[in-house]
């Protein structure tokens, strides 16, 4: 099984991720997002932290108005007593609200998502990725994606938590080709030795480091820790490009 950083180094340009799992020798489990971005307007995003959970928002406005707003704009972590729900779009609040009429994740996902499709940027068709975690010890992670001929396949997973692992969705392959390649598959699972948000958070962030010669598409990474029986936020680190 292959460690988190390393097989962050191996990927140019995953897009959007997320990853969940459960903390090494505790009940608590992490959350993290990423966005990487190759355009001017995706670069001009930056995370912060909002009473209920963590919001991507512009850091330059005209910027984000040549782009499309309703694409980069969003809460990326959403928070509450009932649920914890992650995202790379709005969907979010649509999969908290589930996330509290049930305790199963799958079935959350599948309720708050039956109305999605995945993101209309012609010829990409961006996948939309969301998390969801409600209690005990399975997380659901979803992948919306576009068929040959433009229907749409969605896909739920009920994953289990294991100490010290965590499973990992992506929008794209990682390879930085044009048109980049949609993610498809099972999402991967991997070792996660930290056991720190800023830990896991700069080992991220530094594992996306380009290589000699090629651009930096790095925007930001933010991770959440949780109680896994309370679902209390007990630690929260955000790294964005532009205030390192």
């Amino acid at each position: 099984m292959e460690n988190i950083q390393k097989y962050f180094c191996g990927l140019e340009y995953p897009g959007r991720f997320i990853i969940g799992g459960q903390i090494k020798d505790s009940e608590d489990i992490f959350l993290a997002y990423g966005i990487t971005g190759r355009s001017a307007a995706s670069q001009a995003r930056r995370m912060i932290k909002r009473e209920n959970g963590i919001w991507v928002e512009p850091t330059d406005p005209e910027l984000i108005v040549r782009g499309n707003p309703d694409l980069l704009i969003y809460p990326s972590m959403l928070f509450s007593p009932h649920g914890l729900a992650v995202s790379n779009g709005k969907q979010t609040l649509d999969i908290l609200k589930a996330a509290e009429a049930t305790r199963e994740p799958v079935l959350a996902l599948a309720h708050a998502l039956k109305d999605w499709k995945y993101e209309p940027d012609e010829p990409i068709y961006t996948p939309r990725i969301s998390l969801v975690f409600t209690g005990g010890f399975s997380l659901g992670l979803s992948l919306i994606r576009r068929a040959e001929f433009g229907q749409v396949i969605r896909e739920y997973f009920e994953l289990p938590l294991v100490p010290g692992k965590g499973w990992l969705i992506m929008t794209y392959m990682g390879i930085n080709a044009d048109p980049v390649p949609p993610f498809f598959g099972e999402p991967a699972y991997l070792e996660v030795a930290e056991r720190r948000a800023d830990e896991l958070a700069n080992g991220l962030y530094d594992s996306l480091q380009p290589a000699d010669g090629k651009k930096d598409l790095r925007v930001a990474v933010a991770v959440a820790i949780a109680s896994g029986s309370t679902l209390e936020i007990q630690q929260i680190k955000i790294i964005n490009r532009k205030e390192t």
